[in-house]
């Protein structure tokens, strides 16, 4: 098993190496003068040309490259064109968010997908199951900005029960800096008004994020209940007498999600990117409308430095999840000692 866990942490970290490379060589073949857009077009040239030199831009790309990998390893991400901070102060301000708003939504994906997949499991080939199949299609072939959109002429226009931006209303004062996330450090605080208001901010781009994965996860959760609901041991159960919903949720949910977690996971991970459009469209100040900015303005030292940050994070969400599987399946584990 640690042999397994090796392996896997050196596949990792060739990952992020081969990501740190790719992403590089796009930022920097990207059109435009990173030194001009970085200081005006008013800027003297000399000033200008300092800058290249600075950043090395008169030196092979390699040579750019290994420069650029060696202040990361000191924790150097260079500064933002944009807001003239180093760019790792512009991430420990904007990633909370957005990991508040990914995590709303797993809670979501994760509840909803799984608990609309056993229904539609249960009653398959009625009508419930029905609704259910067409909801799902619909959710993933359906762009988030359509959701968005929706969600926010209903909730937002028509029925107005929902602010449509932002992350806390004009009268409120953020909370200390504690996790970064409104809601939690508002509970901290002890003030539950101000994590109520944080909560009605995020619920709209949070659900929209969770659409796709919900629809992804009730369709998978259907299909492996569906095919365990046949197996000998579910037959076996019946004809003990158990009841049905004890079957489905103790002895046939649990190695149903093999594949939903897997799928969530790389949803979930996914919804990282998701998030770029979402929080745009409510103009939510998370890392990845931050990202978007910086990649409308050239700023090649955030670009490089998200996308490096949501790489980790996808590899660290893998990993989670094959513990998980591993936990709930002892078929994996015993596969990984090689006794199965």
């Amino acid at each position: 098993m640690g042999i397994s866990i090796a392996k896997r942490i050196l596949t990792y970290v060739l990952v992020l190496f081969g990501l740190s490379i790719l992403i590089f060589v796009i930022a920097r073949v990207m059109p435009g003068d990173v030194a001009r857009m970085a200081l005006g077009p008013r800027t003297p040239e000399a000033t200008v040309e300092a800058l290249r030199e600075e950043m090395h831009l008169r030196d092979p790309i390699y040579t750019q490259y290994f420069y650029w990998l060696g202040d990361i390893f000191k924790g150097d991400f260079g500064v933002s064109i944009i807001s003239k901070r180093p760019v790792l102060d512009d991430i420990r301000i904007y990633l909370p968010a957005t990991m508040e708003l990914v995590l709303l939504s797993a809670v979501f994906t994760a509840f909803f997908g799984i608990v609309l997949g056993v229904l539609s499991a249960k009653y398959s080939g009625k009508w419930p199951d029905a609704i259910i199949r067409i909801f799902s299609y619909f959710g993933v072939v359906a762009p988030a900005f359509f959701w968005a959109v929706l969600v926010m002429l209903l909730f937002a226009y028509l029925i107005p029960i929902l602010p449509s931006s932002g992350r806390i209303g004009p009268g409120l004062t953020e909370p200390a800096h504690v996790t970064g996330m409104y809601i939690l450090d508002y509970l901290l605080a002890g003030n539950t008004a101000g994590a109520f208001d944080a909560l009605k901010h995020i619920l709209m781009p949070a659900v929209v994020l969770s659409f796709g994965g919900i629809s992804q996860a009730a369709r998978i959760t259907r299909t492996s209940m569906t095919e365990n609901m046949m197996k000998p041991y579910a037959s076996a159960e019946r004809a003990y007498g158990i009841p049905e919903n004890k079957i489905l949720f103790k002895y046939l949910l649990r190695p149903s999600l093999n594949s939903t977690i897997s799928v969530m996971a790389l949803d979930i991970a996914g919804a990282f990117a998701g998030a770029f459009l979402v929080e745009q469209i409510f103009n939510y100040p998370g890392l990845s409308r931050y990202c978007l900015q910086a990649m409308l303005n050239k700023d090649v030292f955030a670009v490089s430095a998200v996308v490096m940050v949501f790489g980790v994070i996808f590899i660290v969400m893998n990993f989670v999840t094959d513990i998980i599987i591993s936990v709930l399946d002892p078929r994996v584990r015993l596969a990984a000692r090689g006794e199965a």
